[in-house]
């Protein structure tokens, strides 16, 4: 047979993609009706304790009953069964979760129960699961460093009106980067480095939707090299992101620097189909006062973001959500007054 007709071996990565694709496929339909199984488990005990009067104390029992006569399954104990209980009676009358009840996988579920505080946290980690298709490690990680006050505080934040609102639930207020183990004293170039060296984690924190272009990533404006610290591109929001890295408080002469950037990216880089570029100055701080100010003249889509080294302080999270809620509950009655 002749070498030309032989075809190349990169011509088969399609067969790769077809099996990677039915795997993917066979094991969203087992964790399906392994979730459905457990629902019918938790329904069926739910029924049960309620019925026999003696409330979950009769659990000891089913779990002793099944040890006797199927002694070879996992995860039936009594620990397992009343935890699918209680799957079920926190969810069977939330229409919220029938979708998305299937897509997460049984140890999400428990650490998504475990860790929120009310309907609206366990239905922001669920679609996050299904969306970002977190690996226990990340749903745990992004739990313990209060993702969801974060992400809530940072919705809740004036914004210019230039910033739609699919930018503005895009990039956080606050940036969580314990993950980077940086000396005492850095500077600009050790933060960068490190976000490179820990990308993936990064890009956890960050999400999912952006794709890392490059750092330093340069622009030529007229005969002058520029260099943007990072640059990335948004799935999403189908756009250039350049981030400009300050590990001091925010100035606002940042906002001058990141439009220059904005307007060359759009001029020279950016590709007709694609978006209008936003950028992101993440500092080690700032003063929401002297942020408002600075960019309420910009005709720019700009967002501030700080960040911080060290895991949150979950409580005081929650306090200050929970404040700003009740705040905008009284606004709210006031006007309607």
């Amino acid at each position: 047979m002749s070498e030309e007709l032989i075809p190349k071996t990169s011509q088969f990565d399609e067969i790769i993609s077809i099996i990677d694709q039915a795997r993917c496929r066979a094991l969203k339909a087992v964790n399906a009706e392994l979730i459905r199984m457990y629902w019918d488990v938790g329904e069926y005990l739910s029924d049960l304790c309620t019925a026999s009067g003696f409330g979950d104390k009769v659990i000891d029992k089913v779990a002793a009953y099944i040890a006797e006569h199927n002694p070879g399954i996992k995860g039936f104990n009594r620990r397992g069964l009343y935890r699918m209980k209680q799957f079920y009676e926190t969810y069977k009358d939330d229409e919220f979760v029938t979708p998305l009840v299937t897509q997460v996988s049984w140890t999400n579920h428990l650490l998504i129960m475990a860790g929120s505080k009310s309907a609206e946290e366990r239905h922001f980690y669920m679609a996050l699961c299904v969306k970002e298709r977190y690996s226990k490690r990340e749903l745990e990680r992004q739990i313990d460093s209060a993702y969801f006050e974060r992400y809530m505080l940072s919705t809740q934040k004036q914004f210019p009106n230039l910033v739609s609102n699919n930018v503005r639930s895009s990039i956080l207020d606050t940036y969580v980067l314990e993950f980077l183990d940086l000396p005492k004293d850095y500077s600009e170039h050790n933060l960068r480095k490190a976000i490179t060296l820990n990308l993936k984690d990064f890009i956890l924190e960050f999400g999912k939707d952006f794709s890392f272009i490059g750092e330093e990533y340069r622009i030529q404006v007229g005969e002058q090299d520029f260099y943007i610290d990072l640059l990335f591109y948004n799935r999403a929001l189908s756009c250039l992101v350049p981030v400009e890295l300050k590990i001091g408080k925010f100035k606002p002469e940042h906002i001058g620097q990141i439009n220059f950037y904005l307007e060359a990216l759009d001029r020279d880089v950016k590709k007709p189909n694609e978006n209008p570029s936003v950028g992101v100055i993440l500092c080690a701080g700032k003063d929401d006062a002297v942020v408002e100010y600075a960019l309420s003249r910009t005709m720019s889509p700009t967002l501030v973001s700080d960040y911080t080294l060290r895991l949150p302080d979950k409580k005081l999270l929650q306090k200050k959500l929970r404040e700003l809620t009740d705040l905008a509950l009284e606004v709210g009655e006031s006007e309607n007054e």
